[in-house]
């Protein structure tokens, strides 16, 4: 079970899911993201499996991570939002 996140891990989580909204394809290694957002190892890869644990991000085989939707739209296929849209 994952703890609750403090108030500025909050902050560190909103900043990295922006940087993967923005960023359409963003694919980062672990150590990229650490270096992207100055972040020690212990912190980057917890908030990384916060964000795989929430469904928000997927890690590939090579390690890297990537937003889910991201997955969804290069296999061919719609997300729930555009079913919605639709």
């Amino acid at each position: 079970m994952t703890p609750e996140p403090t108030p500025a891990v909050n902050d560190v989580l909103r900043r990295v899911q922006g940087e993967f909204l923005e960023m359409p394809g963003l694919r980062l290694t672990e150590p990229q993201a650490r270096r992207l957002w100055n972040l020690d190892r212990d912190v980057c890869e917890s908030l990384l499996r916060m964000l795989v644990d929430a469904n928000f991000l997927f890690q590939t085989r090579d390690g890297a991570f990537m937003r889910i939707e991201y997955q969804v739209e290069k296999a061919g296929l719609r997300s729930r939002d555009t079913f919605a849209a639709a």
